[in-house]
């Protein structure tokens, strides 16, 4: 048998091939890391755009969830029972705006004006007690705390700042998700289409059980901003504490975000009521108190039964991540996103590459 020969030149091109591969495979990954590294930057240079489309998108969720409780009650079609809801919506806060508004534009007034009489009325009761004073002078000055507060407005109005730029955000999330509610398949169909063929089941199904969780987490919690608002604004009045109607709706609608809103509604409340009288102010934080585990061992069970169960600490955490990122729109949003990034957890990676079997909650 004769042995095969080869070339000097055909030796070098086989010395070659590893290496042509492992150049071309270093040059696959950097490439990856460098798009990976542009994708993140992009992402972190468009943080309030993409905090306003995921807004748009709860938005769309809890309408389609809505339209698709009435039409399967009264037997239309969807679209229609969406039509419906909206049209509804659009009649109980343009009545209640009407009813309310001069009475709620008054007591915002007065709230503006209330709470710092009643910070500097805190301020010489404190002075008045030398073991008080002592602790308060280890705190920073009260401008520098108002200072540090204004640095979260730019991003407290997600896409444009100011009172203006709020409401036309609340245009913009009602609107894009009227749309997204409408033909919700249209978009979510387009999304899929980026996938590879053989994962596009897993990630329908997915996409599916993010909508459910987060579509059963607004509407509770949605039933728990009403309740705690109009709760707390009836016994706000029945304390005689001033201003209870705007105290109500601003801890209604902070009731929004768990464990801190309850918080940084309760402060200005119990400011106005220190202002009238120290035991006022005790009743005030009773009310809170009481009211705050009412929702805790009570709404919130029922809230997390249908939706998903979200470990107190970690949304603690999402929320001072998100809120230290993006200001108080992500703490605002902080738990919705943490709900949706628990679900990608477990059916991602633990199930799919773990291949652990996650229980429902």
């Amino acid at each position: 048998m004769s042995e095969q020969s080869y070339s000097p030149s055909q030796a070098v091109e086989a010395d070659a091939a590893p290496k042509r591969k492992l150049m071309q495979r270093t040059a696959i990954i950097n490439g990856i890391a460098v798009l990976f590294i542009l994708g993140l930057a992009a992402a972190w240079l468009a943080a309030d755009a993409l905090l306003l489309v995921f807004a748009c998108i709860l938005c769309a969720v809890l309408l389609y969830k809505l339209s698709d409780m009435l039409a399967r009650r009264t037997k239309m079609k969807r679209q229609i029972a969406l039509a419906a809801v909206v049209l509804l919506l659009f009649a109980v806060i343009g009545l209640g705006g009407w009813a309310m508004a001069p009475q709620i534009s008054e007591q915002s007034t007065k709230l503006a004006e209330t709470v710092p009489q009643s910070i500097e009325k805190l301020q010489q009761l404190v002075n008045a007690h030398p073991i008080l004073k002592r602790v308060m002078s280890e705190l920073p000055p009260p401008e520098q705390v108002v200072k540090q507060m204004s640095s979260l407005v730019p991003n407290a109005g997600l896409f444009f700042g100011g009172v203006i730029g709020a409401l036309g955000n609340v245009v913009i999330i009602l609107f894009v998700g009227i749309y997204f509610a409408a033909s919700p398949h249209l978009y979510t169909s387009g999304f899929i289409k980026l996938i590879p063929p053989s994962k596009r089941p897993r990630a329908r199904q997915v996409m599916e059980k993010i909508g459910q969780t987060l579509a059963s987490w607004l509407l509770g919690k949605s039933i728990s901003m009403l309740i705690v608002g109009v709760v707390t604004s009836i016994g706000l009045s029945m304390l005689g504490v001033p201003l209870a109607l705007i105290l109500g709706i601003i801890a209604g609608l902070l009731d929004f975000i768990p464990y801190l809103g309850p918080i940084m509604a309760g402060v200005p409340a119990v400011l106005i009521a220190f202002s009238m009288s120290p035991d006022l102010a005790l009743y005030t934080i009773l009310l809170f108190t009481g009211v705050q585990l009412v929702e805790g061992y009570l709404l919130q069970p029922l809230i997390e039964s249908r939706a998903v169960d979200l470990p107190p600490a970690l949304t603690i955490v999402m929320q001072l991540v998100f809120g230290t990122l993006f200001g108080f729109a992500g703490v605002a949003l902080a738990t919705p996103l943490a709900a949706a990034l628990k679900v990608l957890v477990q059916m991602l990676y633990v199930e799919d590459v773990l291949g652990d079997k996650v229980e429902e909650s």
